[in-house]
């Protein structure tokens, strides 16, 4: 009797060893249950899923918000536009994100990516319905207007990724969703001059196949929205309403949030920097069908086509900014991550101002806007390859600074250079180089105490842990609220150079004060 007792009590027993050895990912992770590995065609839940949900959320917005420029020749004949009417169109569809943005990263902070990515879709798609009825040059600024704060869910892309894959990863993963959304940029060059001509062809005419095919966004930009709701997941250990209940993570406050954010010069400068490459890119979305149009006659959907070129360089130019990001990481650390963005986007910059001086040759423009775009872009997939670091407990409201960033950037672009009849389309364009090559330099000003800048070492004894437990006071450490930021400062020695330096001031969190 005794011994058939013993028996069930074994076999739980045993049962229990084996869900425990069971791995809880099908990915390896970290510390922090973070990916150590990127399996770009892999669904695996909960990192590759949200890599898959964050990306095409955030493609889809980027096609509503882009929806209208490649039927600018139809729509401003059907509305009558002036110069005028288009340039304020065009600082109107990336204005509004600017507040967006960094609304976004301080709700990514406080309830998720989830289920802010999905709260600014699902608000933001009536306005892309509208497009439809629009009836003069009013309406359309408002539609555009409305739109473009989609583009604020690119912050939750960045910061969904950012919790999902280690410091090693971190610039690939950043890269290529950031990348493969932008990617709505120029895959809507093509797409919407096709779906105007097939609606067309049904036996619509001009005037209502424009207006019809605004639905097709509309569309995907809500289907994208319930997917994320659906099967994303905030963090690899569950959503942040689980993992607030539980207390497995800690329930910050707006203040802390936002204190810790705006105290930061290195999110400042990033902010400008990215302004510059990010912030161009969008402005020449804006303007560059067009261009192709009225300065080389060619036909629209030949414009359409070349203006695709420029945005669908994304699906490598800025994953390889973030891969490039993360090799000079594994062989110079900290300071390869600068040095390769300071490079890339000046390169960038000297390659905008030859587009605008080569405008007497269509063969040489085409070809110079290609090498631009892979730089340009790039540079957006190194700066956030930098961003992940720079704070943990503001990262969302940092991450959303930084996106605001490229918005203002590419608001001011198009205010100065291309709003109007000020400068010629050309001329602009040479002058927006120049601002890049100028507004690139302050990522020399750049220090982290424990890993260095451009120019200089690291301080000596200085380590992550210090730098990010500052963010915390002595009573958060003693109650564990900043067990994150430790593991993450943990599994970021490789930032400190090949030398392996910070490895010998690494405190490991089993032993870490904060989880004493």
């Amino acid at each position: 009797m005794a011994e058939e007792q013993f028996k069930p009590a074994a076999m739980e027993v045993e049962g229990a060893e084996a869900a425990a050895s069971k791995p809880r990912f099908r990915m390896p992770v970290d510390s922090d249950n973070k990916a150590t590995e990127f399996w770009l065609f892999s669904f695996a839940r909960p990192h590759m899923s949200a890599f898959h949900l964050s990306w095409f959320s955030f493609f889809c917005c980027f096609l509503s918000t882009f929806a209208a420029p490649p039927l600018l020749p139809l729509i401003r004949d059907t509305l009558g536009l002036t110069a005028t009417d288009i340039g304020n169109a065009g600082i109107a569809s990336v204005s509004g994100a600017v507040f967006a943005r960094v609304a976004m990263g301080t709700a990514c902070d406080l309830v998720g990516p989830r289920l802010a990515s999905a709260a600014i879709i699902l608000l933001t798609t009536p306005a892309v319905y509208c497009s439809a009825i629009i009836d003069s040059a009013s309406s359309y600024l408002l539609v555009r207007f409305f739109t473009g704060f989609s583009l604020a869910s690119f912050v939750s892309t960045q910061f969904w990724m950012s919790s999902m894959f280690s410091p090693p990863k971190v610039g690939l993963a950043n890269g290529v969703a950031g990348g493969w959304g932008n990617l709505g940029g120029g895959a809507v060059q093509l797409l919407m001059p096709l779906v105007f001509e097939a609606i067309r062809k049904i036996g619509s005419t001009p005037f209502t196949a424009w207006r019809v095919a605004f639905f097709i966004p509309g569309l995907m930009q809500t289907c994208s929205a319930i997917a994320v709701l659906a099967f994303g997941q905030d963090m690899p250990d569950g959503n942040y309403r689980k993992l607030h209940k539980s207390g497995d993570m800690h329930k910050d406050s707006f203040g802390n949030v936002f204190r810790h954010a705006v105290t930061s010069y290195r999110g400042w400068i990033l902010a400008l920097t990215y302004g510059y490459c990010f912030g161009v890119e969008l402005a020449v979305d804006n303007i560059i069908a067009q261009y192709f149009f009225d300065r080389f006659g060619v036909k629209l959907s030949t414009a359409g086509f070349i203006a695709a070129s420029f945005g669908m360089a994304n699906i490598v130019s800025r994953p390889g900014g973030g891969l490039l990001s993360d090799w000079l990481s594994s062989r110079f650390g900290m300071r390869g991550r600068l040095w390769g963005l300071w490079v890339v986007q000046t390169v960038g910059g000297v390659l905008c101002v030859v587009l605008g001086m080569v405008d007497y040759s269509f063969g040489a423009s085409v070809v110079v806007m290609i090498l631009f775009s892979f730089f340009v872009q790039a540079a957006c997939g190194l700066t956030f390859g930098i961003v992940p670091f720079v704070s943990r407990r503001s990262l969302g409201l940092i991450s959303g600074l930084t996106g605001g960033g490229g918005n203002v950037g590419a608001v001011l672009t198009q205010l100065i250079f291309f709003h109007g009849s000020k400068y010629r389309t050309e001329t602009g364009i040479k002058y927006m180089g120049l601002m890049i090559i100028a507004c690139t330099l302050p990522i020399t000003l750049i220090y982290f105490p424990q890993w260095g800048g451009m120019f200089v070492g690291p301080r000596p004894g200085a380590t992550a842990e210090d730098y990010y437990n500052r963010e915390w006071t002595a009573e958060e450490r003693e109650r564990g609220y900043n067990t994150g930021s430790v593991r993450f400062a943990e599994n970021s020695v490789r930032e400190g150079g090949r030398s392996g330096s910070q490895s010998k001031h690494t405190v490991p969190v089993e032993s870490s004060p904060a989880n004493v």
